[in-house]
């Protein structure tokens, strides 16, 4: 026997849109929840009109699509089954409900997957729309080395037996759809994506998406990175400098010896604060991590020093620009490998 289909639609000042979507869901025998994510009080008839179509949560203020989104799974987590599917839906009326009902019964015969609902952006997509997408599909690739299509898609289905996955991911606004993809492809989770038709309603007005701070949360991990790095540079560049200057009486072997010992002394620094900051990989064991750290350090250290060395020595730059331009050919190397190998996490097992 088929299991259930349950809807999450986390609204924020929604329009009647949000009723005509609940009911055609309801007319296919899915079961509705609805997050009203602290809209003001001239909003509270919408929601007493959804009530009839389903359970209507609700939060004391406006927290977030990522916090909205976590309300409904913790409600589902204590009543779904194993075998129910569920789909997220915004309420801005750009999710049709034939699409819904696509992604949710592709999300049942794909089992343990993520389906995301895949629109194209071509024709009248509105340019802030386009960018943005367009931005996030390369960071995203960027970042996971996986290829997603439509990253900032809401419409999005899932078996109920990850429900307790999901709501373990971090991001309490926007941020959290983006940290649900990486995630899943942290943990070996499939994303699937289907195709769905774009509907942008006047120019996207009704979209609550903030350009500049969403958008910041979502690219934070590769800003944290960057802002990580600049503290291990000065400290580095730093001690360089210093040091360079205290062991001129080495002669030609001070270039090298300040080279090393400044990048032990940051290689400490920027260790503890990828690992607890930007990764996250506080809950794996020190030793593996570490370990991993610092062959990439050595590994980093013997590139930087080559190509210290050969700028100085036989392309006659300054020791100290030489110093910069080592550093900034190395940091998309050291950044993907401590991504991928250093602060790695175990593929979740089902």
């Amino acid at each position: 026997m088929e299991g259930r289909t349950y809807a999450i639609v986390p609204a924020y000042k929604p329009d009647r849109k949000l009723l005509s979507l609940c009911w055609q869901l309801v007319r296919q025998g899915y079961s509705i929840v609805i997050v009203n994510d602290g809209s003001p009080p001239e909003y509270d008839n919408i929601f007493a009109e959804a009530a009839m179509y389903g359970c209507v949560l609700r939060h004391d203020g406006n927290l977030g699509k990522g916090a909205a989104l976590k309300t409904g799974l913790r409600y589902l987590a204590a009543k779904a089954g194993a075998g129910d599917v569920v789909v997220t839906v915004d309420a801005d009326g750009q999710h049709r409900a034939k699409d819904v009902i696509r992604v949710a019964a592709r999300a049942r015969r794909e089992g343990m997957a993520l389906v995301l609902g895949r629109r194209t952006f071509e024709g009248g997509v509105p340019l802030r729309s386009r960018t943005g997408n367009a931005l996030a599909r390369a960071a995203f690739r960027l970042l996971s080395h996986s290829a997603v299509t439509d990253t900032q898609t809401g419409l999005r289905a899932f078996p109920c037996a990850l429900i307790p996955f999901f709501l373990e991911v971090r991001g309490e606004r926007y941020e959290y759809e983006m940290d649900v993809l990486f995630a899943c492809v942290r943990y070996g989770i499939p994303i699937v994506e289907e195709p769905v038709d774009t509907v942008y309603l006047d120019g996207n007005a009704a979209s609550h998406f903030r350009v500049f701070p969403d958008g910041l949360k979502i690219f934070r991990e590769i800003l944290s990175f960057a802002a990580s790095s600049a503290v291990g540079f000065c400290v580095d560049y730093t001690l360089f400098a210093l040091l360079s200057r205290a062991l001129v009486f080495l002669g030609s072997p001070a270039l090298q010896v300040s080279n090393v010992l400044a990048r032990l002394a940051s290689a400490g620094v920027n260790f503890a604060v990828n690992r607890r900051f930007v990764f996250r990989a506080q809950e794996e064991r020190l030793l593996s991590p570490a370990v991993r750290y610092f062959l990439l350090a050595a590994g980093i250290l013997a590139l930087n020093t080559l190509a210290l060395t050969v700028l100085v020595r036989y392309c006659g730059i300054h020791v100290y620009l030489a110093k910069i331009l080592a550093e900034a050919a190395l940091f998309v190397v050291s950044w993907i490998v401590q991504k991928s190998f250093v602060f790695r996490k175990k593929q979740r097992r089902e």
